[in-house]
């Protein structure tokens, strides 16, 4: 242990190191820059292996951050505001998927717009994806809190949202650091299904999500960042978080405020407090550097008794509502929801019968056999249905463009070989730019585009990558004897398992196309007619 004079950035990076990271991933925005910078330059954090580099974008930092989870180990993403924005997508399903290894999201705010477009608060991201939120008020909040996030987010399974602002980001104070802590092992999910977010599991993995929040509410009570500070002029109650609880107390000799003062670190708010004050004081005054946000909840809290909905359970909290809910919360009536007749029973979607994708997963499993289950990463369209029996393919399916970033995630954790799986539009879609992190450090995964011609999933809509995959992926830097071309038929699966094996062999970024019309499209003319043009049949 030693005391550090360290910008907040620092002390959360420090932490991260100390905390056992393996992995910190970002994209370079003020003020949560010197996080990452911090890391790169460490001379502990090179000893320590941890994977430190800039990421494309914010997306492709988060999505790989959650590969890592995936893998088992501790990761840190880290991003300004607007940032969250881009990573969005990623961010508020890693809520319904969950983690694995712990797993952080700063999100450096930027009240006053010093460097940015916007004064955005992100508490409202966390709230809106229904995750644990912590907010430091010094530097050496910010350093407990990221040992503390890890240990909630490994405990609940979910990753946790810390939001600092560019104060706290930019000023500098002494923190106490603590002893160092071992690297997770690498270890994968216990449940093979728990990030392949298809509707079935992620409706099981939502209401997972939303049973938890009393547990994150109870966590919120007990927590040492949310504190109370009772005095005796109830005239008027404080409640503050995060670096405002500053500008508070710095007004009052000895930092001694006559009032009742809840100071808020962590959310959800603390129920029990927030009652407490609201009841005992004549009014409350809300100080938060950002937008209102606690104002408007407590809004909410002041008319609690005469609203229902739910919150409360008069209405179900997941799925969606029809007239019998809600003639049943009308009348204060338990709603039960009958279960199907045995004679309705419900069937897996599957994949279409003669569909390239699945000689593609069949000869992927059978190129896999030595490695182990656990190592394919997919993404959205058609070619997701082979998580079902009887391919059981796949290992995720998180968001547009994830299955390249978390195999690049899972990899930097040490699970190798890992494999990508993406189809041709989503590949342009969101896939590029996964890529080119991938390549910028030749990270050894496989990445299977499937080439179908065309957007399958939603009907056959126009693909941009028609005859553009193998020179988008050479112009990113994939080298061209790693760009390799099969037709995924029966007749043809021996020469793809032994192409496969290749390309899983190699150590480096490869890519694999399988190539072969959609069935659903075969009577598209004008497709017909441009494949032909392209000359893409004849591959």
């Amino acid at each position: 242990m030693s005391k550090l004079l360290m910008l907040g950035d620092e002390a959360i990076a420090q932490a991260g190191i100390d905390a056992g990271i393996s992995g910190m991933y970002a994209y370079p925005g003020t003020p949560s820059t010197e996080i990452m910078e911090y890391v790169m330059k460490s001379d502990v954090a090179k000893e320590r292996n941890i994977h430190a580099d800039w990421s494309t974008n914010e997306k492709t930092s988060m999505e790989s951050a959650l590969g890592m989870s995936y893998a088992g180990k501790r990761a840190i993403c880290s991003m300004k505001h607007v940032g969250l924005n881009v990573a969005a997508d990623a961010f508020v399903n890693s809520a319904i998927t969950g983690v694995n290894g712990g797993l952080i999201v700063v999100s450096a705010d930027d009240p006053s717009m010093h460097s940015s477009q916007n004064e955005q608060d992100n508490r409202f991201y966390g709230r809106f994806a229904q995750i644990p939120i912590l907010e430091p008020s010094n530097q050496q909040e910010a350093y407990d809190m990221v040992h503390y996030g890890f240990e909630l987010s490994e405990k609940f399974k979910v990753p946790v949202l810390m939001r600092i602002t560019t104060r706290l980001a930019h000023s500098r104070a002494g923190v106490v650091t603590r002893e160092m802590q071992a690297q997770n092992e690498l270890v994968l999910p216990k449940d093979p299904m728990q990030f392949i977010l298809l509707p079935s599991v992620a409706k099981k993995n939502y209401r997972t999500l939303i049973s938890n929040f009393d547990n994150f509410v109870d966590a919120s009570q007990e927590s040492e960042f949310n504190k109370y500070y009772d005095a005796e002029d109830k005239s008027l109650g404080i409640i503050t978080c995060g670096i405002a609880y500053n500008y508070l107390v710095e007004n009052f000799e000895d930092q001694n405020v006559p009032y009742p003062v809840l100071r808020v670190g962590q959310y959800p708010l603390p129920r029990k407090e927030i009652e407490k004050i609201m009841f005992e004081c004549d009014e409350v005054l809300v100080i938060e550097d950002g937008y209102p946000m606690i104002e408007e909840m407590l809004k909410g809290y002041l008319a609690k008794e005469k609203v229902r909905g739910r919150l409360d359970g008069s209405l179900p909290r997941d799925g969606e509502l029809n007239p019998n809910l809600v003639m049943a919360a009308i009348n204060k009536e338990k709603f039960e929801i009958e279960p199907l007749p045995s004679t309705v029973a419900n069937r897996l979607p599957a994949m279409c019968k003669g569909c390239g994708h699945i000689d593609a997963y069949i000869a992927l499993n059978e190129a896999l056999l030595d490695y182990g289950k656990g190592r394919v990463f997919a993404d959205i369209g058609c070619y997701t249905l082979g998580a079902y029996e009887p391919y059981q393919a796949i290992s995720t399916c998180v968001d547009m463009g994830a299955s390249i970033t978390m195999a690049k995630g899972a990899a930097d954790a040490g699970l190798v070989p890992a494999v990508a799986v993406i189809g041709d539009s989503t590949f342009t879609h969101s896939g590029m730019t996964g890529l080119l992190d991938a390549v910028i450090e030749n990270t050894p995964i496989t990445v299977v585009i499937s080439d179908n011609y065309t957007t399958g999933m939603t009907g056959g809509q126009d693909s941009h990558a028609l005859g553009r995959i193998e020179k988008i992926c050479e112009g990113l830097g994939v080298k061209p004897d790693h760009i390799r071309v099969f037709h995924p038929t029966p007749a043809n699966h021996n020469d793809m398992v032994a192409l496969l094996k290749e390309e899983l062999a190699y150590d480096g970024i490869s890519v694999i196309i399988p190539r072969r019309q959609c069935v659903q499209t075969m009577k598209d003319q004008e497709l017909r007619m441009k494949v032909k043009e392209l000359g893409l049949n004849e591959k």
